[in-house]
């Protein structure tokens, strides 16, 4: 069957706004604003400018990196996978808890919207600002990295395990309750096997999420190597916080090839 002109020969998305000149009207607009945007922002040209020589001096001084105090590196490392482990273990055991309370398709009411509270109040703070509030309460240390990032990964994996728990075949729970099941057997029997996987996968990578998070809550005195990056660039040791920045980054990418692997094979 041959193609007329009024049917095209390939499809085409149409636009998100129909109207062609309500659309240019749109992108002119959001371009506009974001030139107002850069030029309305008090940036100070000539510290600017001086900042580049500073810049010159770090990275001058920062080569070769020095290896020298690889006993310091190596326990400001250690200390940071202890961090990671920890808060991995901690955020996880309660993140399926929450999980469950922020789920629609299985809570009640007044329970899912705490359920929901908690994981918002958890994300809506950078791990940063948590770290300097625990390092207030609790001191400079390691404890207060494990607290902030327990919290950092309620925030995510409580959110991303109660949308799958949402989305499971609710067939095998309705069989259950018909069979008489109690509430914690049908959670058990029934809702963990089909989130298993899911669970196994984001326990594992935010065991990887945590390891680069706790070298940056490190540098506000929340443990780890992070604090021993920052104390190095406090005392204008370029070559060895260059060392140190070599170690995680490699650490992290280590991390992030088992991690994958892991992934992989449980997918």
């Amino acid at each position: 069957m041959s193609s007329t002109p009024d049917t095209p020969d390939t499809w085409r998305k149409p636009p998100f706004i129909a109207n062609r000149w309500l659309r240019w009207a749109v992108y002119l607009g959001i371009i506009t604003y974001i030139l107002w945007v850069g030029a309305s922002m008090p940036i100070d040209w000539e510290r600017v400018a001086d900042g580049l020589g500073r810049a010159k001096r770090i990275f001058g001084g920062a080569f070769p990196p020095s290896f020298d105090r690889s006993g310091l590196l190596i326990d400001g490392f250690l200390e940071s996978l202890k961090i990671a482990l920890l808060a991995t273990a901690g955020g996880v055991a309660l993140s399926v808890p929450i999980a469950f309370m922020a789920a629609r398709n299985i809570a009640p009411l007044p329970i899912y919207y705490l359920g929901r509270a908690i994981i918002i109040i958890a994300r809506s703070f950078h791990p940063v600002i948590v770290a300097i509030i625990f390092v207030k309460a609790v001191g400079f240390g390691p404890f207060a990295g494990v607290l902030t990032l327990i919290v950092y990964s309620i925030g995510f994996v409580a959110k991303m395990l109660a949308e799958r728990i949402e989305e499971i075949d609710f067939g095998q729970v309705e069989a259950m309750r018909a069979a008489g099941a109690p509430y914690l057997s049908t959670l058990v029997y029934a809702i963990m096997p089909q989130i298993m996987p899911r669970q196994i996968g984001l326990s594992i990578y935010q065991l990887d999420s945590n390891l680069r998070a706790s070298a940056v809550v490190g540098i506000v005195g929340a443990g780890g190597i992070g604090a021993t990056l920052a104390n190095a660039f406090g005392r204008y040791d370029y070559d060895f916080a260059l060392a140190i920045t070599i170690v995680i980054v490699g650490a992290i990418l280590i991390s992030e090839g088992v991690s994958g692997m892991i992934r992989k094979r449980i997918s």
